[in-house]
């Protein structure tokens, strides 16, 4: 039986965990986060929204979540 491993990530500057083998739409609903209302920079890039289902999250990946806010 294998144990899942644990990927430790940066979030916003604060440490925070997921199973390994998550993509960062699934990470972003563990968040609470709308994935449809935020937007990325994924290790000092800003990441185009249609790389987000293949990309996999590592241990030492460093991400910037902004949500986007409406209204004027």
């Amino acid at each position: 039986m294998n144990s899942t491993e644990i990927v430790k990530l940066q979030v916003n500057g604060e440490e925070k965990t997921c199973s390994s083998g998550y993509n960062l739409p699934q990470f972003l609903e563990t968040m609470g986060l709308n994935p449809r209302l935020v937007a990325v920079e994924y290790n000092g890039e800003i990441l185009h929204r249609q790389y987000w289902e293949n990309t996999t999250l590592k241990t030492g990946d460093r991400l910037e979540i902004v949500t986007i806010v409406g209204g004027g």
